[in-house]
């Protein structure tokens, strides 16, 4: 079962940090598989913006762009065609890993590499390649007012916002699957 901090916290007034509440729930014999932290997967994706774009020279497909990171200027080598200078995009920063898709062992890893004699400083990425949605065909074009620099998972209203908890409930307790069963447990501990 998976129940979220803040859908508890609509039940039960209790002021633990991820962890401890991870802690406690195994104390009340819940059995804890998971806890992940919403915006996470986005750690190394930054909102940028596009302020050039030039064809590659020896290929018919590929653009060299410089796009604004919120600290500077970077080059991306990139394949799509949707963008164009002034927009705003999902910019994949250098040793940031790719979500792991079906069948694959090891995540993709984005580095700085040389594409025909330029060197590409990160990527710009379509929903596909970040695990939102099956559109691969182009990268994801933002909305004119996000904030060059900003996190994408806060640009999403996700960054630090929640934390999910798997959990593992025994069946001798079938009233701990659900959120009001496990916040009671909470009450009774905190005595709120």
């Amino acid at each position: 079962m998976k129940v979220t901090l803040n859908w508890l916290k609509q039940y039960v007034d209790f002021n633990w940090s991820p962890e401890e509440l991870a802690e406690r729930l195994t104390m009340l014999g819940l059995e804890v598989e998971g806890v992940q932290k919403l915006g996470g997967e986005f750690a190394g994706v930054v909102v940028g913006q596009v302020l050039a774009k030039d064809k590659v020279a020896g290929s018919d497909k590929l653009s060299v762009n410089r796009v604004a990171d919120g600290t500077g200027e970077r080059t991306i080598i990139c394949g799509a065609q949707n963008h164009q200078p002034g927009d705003k995009v999902a910019l994949i920063l250098p040793n940031f890993a790719l979500p792991l898709k079906a069948g694959e062992k090891e995540p993709f890893v984005i580095k700085e590499r040389k594409v025909f004699g330029v060197v590409s400083q990160g990527m710009m990425c379509s929903k596909k390649e970040l695990g939102l949605g099956e559109d691969g065909d182009g990268i994801i074009i933002l909305p004119p007012d996000a904030k060059v620099g900003q996190p994408f998972a806060e640009h999403l209203g996700r960054a630090g916002s929640d934390v999910v908890y798997d959990l593992e409930v025994t069946p001798n307790r079938p009233d701990l699957n659900s959120v009001i069963g496990i916040a009671r447990e909470i009450a009774a501990v905190t005595g709120n």
